[in-house]
């Protein structure tokens, strides 16, 4: 295979790392490019493209998010036109999980934040948001979650329900394109089931996926900021799990103590406005969260995680912990390296929010809203420095993981989605190795080009 970047001229087997030659003539692209994906400006023609037969050509690019767009449109508006009372036709609330939200907010205004984590109590405040709603919710959120969603029982809960929504996609969107620009990506994203999936939930993966993004969008630039939104990603803090380890992978002072006093300030107003009783409501939570997890209470269709693919397979608890902290402690080992050696931003974001869905055990379909900025990364680099067998295949993967594998885990009782985590990890090792190598050979060429000058 031939690459549109010379960095990697020559890989003769399957491996960037065996029997490599690089060659040290870095061709300066523009971020956004001049792919067809990357921007709307024609692409450049090269040899690479015309020989190019891969089937995921830019035909199907076009054609196929379009496709998969309309058939959301269509099968959203038909779960929509079957509901009554604002239950669907197997019993559940739309937007159950914004439900819980609502229901959160009405106790915090009324004085009762504790008692969301009630289940009994917030299920009558559940019902206050959708009557005929049968089905208690569960609340696991720290305090500082509840600084986000104060205000929508302030609304009624279709009008709160679409403004947290619309506000959060915006976000959402927003940092998409400070990734990645062009309709060919925009038309993947609009068709990504992590968006449409997060969108029918009613769940928060917008906002979480928008600030992680933004951290590591900022974090080189303006490391105070990114620190700000580390902190602010407390709201759900097994999916920030992985910024200490990267921040400390480089030393980034600031940005790690700007996170810690952004967390822990948002956790003192969080309990200096609705007392101390709901820390306490938190932690006890977190054992409820523990056992719903392991006895299967929670969907493990929708739980791409180690712990939960062990279970699925007949392993006991311990067993399955023990297999999914082997896989978290690999996942953070990667991190680490990607982070200590590559100075890409692009291929540092993609195995970081990527990993992370390997170090906790209570991710959810929803939470792989993120997915996307690791694809357009993924993407960026591909179109920029060639790509290998398979991984392509992988990023289409990603990319439809959250819509197969709850179908997938309910047929087969196999969760898939480690499976496909995983093969994006190690794409994205083996590009952030390959580009360290580059880096440090061509440092070594420039010095011996020095060295000759009289």
């Amino acid at each position: 295979m031939r690459s549109l970047n010379p960095l990697h001229a020559q890989y003769p087997g399957d491996s960037f790392f065996e029997n490599q030659i690089f060659v040290k003539k870095l061709a300066p692209l523009k971020q956004g490019g001049d792919s067809f994906f990357l921007s709307k400006s024609e692409p450049v023609e090269t040899d690479t493209m015309k020989s190019d037969k891969h089937w995921l050509n830019r035909e199907r690019l076009t054609v196929y998010p379009r496709i998969f767009l309309a058939l959301f449109l269509i099968l959203g508006l038909v779960w929509v036109l079957m509901s009554k009372n604002m239950l669907d036709i197997k019993g559940k609330p739309l937007g159950y999980d914004f439900m819980t939200f609502w229901a959160a907010s009405h106790l915090a205004l009324t004085g009762h934040a504790q008692d969301a984590y009630k289940i009994p109590l917030l299920f009558k405040a559940q019902q206050l948001a959708i009557s005929a709603s049968k089905v208690a919710y569960a609340w696991f959120y720290p305090p500082t979650f509840y600084l986000v969603v104060l205000p929508l029982a302030l609304l009624p809960y279709v009008t709160a329900y679409w403004t947290f929504m619309l506000s959060t996609l915006w976000g959402y969107l927003l940092v998409f394109r400070r990734i990645v620009r062009g309709n060919i990506a925009m038309w993947c994203l609009a068709a990504f089931s992590g968006l449409w999936i997060n969108f029918f939930c009613g769940q928060n993966g917008f906002l979480t996926a928008s600030l992680a993004g933004l951290a590591l969008l900022t974090v080189e630039r303006r490391p105070v900021l990114a620190g700000v939104f580390i902190g602010l990603l407390a709201i759900k803090p097994h999916l920030a799990m992985l910024f200490p380890v990267a921040l400390l992978a480089i030393g980034a002072w600031r940005t790690l103590v700007t996170a810690a006093v952004t967390a822990v300030t948002f956790m003192a107003i969080g309990m200096a406005t609705f007392g101390i009783a709901v820390l306490k409501g938190f932690l006890a939570s977190i054992g409820d969260a523990r056992l719903f997890l392991e006895n299967g209470i929670l969907e493990w269709i929708k739980m791409p995680s180690v712990f939960v693919f062990m279970r699925l397979l007949g392993m006991p608890v311990a067993g399955a912990y023990i297999a999914h902290c082997a896989v978290a402690i690999a996942a953070v080992i990667v991190v680490w390296r990607v982070w200590r050696r590559c100075e890409d931003r692009n291929l540092r974001g993609a195995a970081l929010m990527t990993a992370t869905f390997l170090v906790s055990p209570y991710v959810f379909d929803y939470d792989l809203a993120w997915l996307a900025f690791p694809i357009a990364w993924l993407s960026l680099d591909g179109l920029r420095n060639g790509w290998l067998r398979g991984e392509r295949e992988v990023l289409v993967a990603a990319w439809l993981l959250p819509l197969l594998m709850a179908v997938i885990a309910e047929a087969v009782k196999v969760q898939i989605g480690p499976l496909v985590l995983c093969s994006l990890l190690w794409v994205t090792y083996r590009r952030a190795t390959a580009a360290s190598m580059a880096g440090a050979l061509a440092t070594d060429a420039y010095d011996d080009q020095l060295g000759t000058v009289p």
